[in-house]
């Protein structure tokens, strides 16, 4: 750890296991000229080898003692360090196509996933890795106990595919969970056709607010029975029962019907 103790309320556990690292990178796979930016690089375990490929990098790091070790250790062409939280990062501000890649913090990965997706039309593709069951959450599908809110709003912008686990003994200090690796390539615009994206996103938060409600409860006020009845979608389901498009053709539909919702 070089000196350097974890602090707890940035999340930090730093990989450490070299093959672990090679096979990240490997499954970026970096090439000279993008415009790549890492999330949390810590103490740099990743951003050496993705240097060596891509030339220079982008990094987002919240934490002034690493930032002093980043800075001594690499070259301002190397490296430009953007000091501050990356829940509050203006992404766009790097450019397009944008590729994002980090080992991102357990306790906000969350929110950090629902930032990333404003800024999806900059990107090219995300590479993370967080907690395993995080990232079951993220693919699930359908029907499944995994299957939420965090899947349906991520599945509306992005193809996803878990790529491979990570064990605790990987990092210092170990967590007490197995991670993943997650990749996500937005989908292009087109396949995007919610009319109302903050409505699109409230049908979704409310159908799953309360898992063991029907969505005749969940979504009234929303959508009354016609409205049900002309979607041909059963009140009685549970909001895990619908898919994505499902919810699409309901926000849809309360958008055109509903526009005081």
């Amino acid at each position: 750890m070089n000196g350097h103790r974890a602090r707890k309320r940035f999340g930090q556990n730093f990989l450490s296991d070299p093959n672990i690292v090679r096979k990240i990178v490997d499954a970026i796979r970096p090439v000279e000229g993008e415009t790549l930016v890492e999330i949390g690089p810590g103490l740099g375990a990743m951003t050496e080898p993705l240097l060596e490929r891509a030339g220079h990098l982008h990094v987002v790091e919240i934490d002034r003692d690493l930032i002093a070790r980043l800075r001594e250790r690499f070259s301002a062409d190397q490296l430009t360090i953007h000091e501050g939280d990356a829940l509050k990062f203006d992404f766009a501000t790097l450019g397009a196509p944008l590729r994002v890649v980090g080992n991102l913090p357990y306790n906000i990965s969350t929110p950090l996933l629902f930032h990333f997706a404003g800024f999806a039309d900059q990107v090219k593709d995300m590479t993370f890795m967080l907690q395993k069951e995080v990232v079951m959450r993220m693919v699930a599908e359908p029907d499944t106990a995994d299957y939420g809110r965090l899947s349906v709003m991520l599945q509306y912008r992005f193809r996803m595919g878990r790529l491979f686990d990570v064990p605790p003994g990987a990092f210092r200090p170990a967590p007490k969970v197995t991670s993943s690796i997650v990749r996500l390539i937005p989908l292009p615009p087109e396949a995007l056709d919610v009319q109302d994206e903050a409505l699109f996103g409230r049908v979704v938060a409310a159908a799953f607010g309360q898992r063991r409600k029907t969505l005749r409860n969940t979504l009234r006020g929303l959508l009354d029975e016609t409205g049900f009845s002309t979607l041909d979608v059963d009140p009685g389901l549970r909001g895990e029962r619908l898919g994505v498009a499902d919810y699409v053709r309901i926000a849809n539909h309360i958008s055109r019907h509903n526009p005081e919702a």
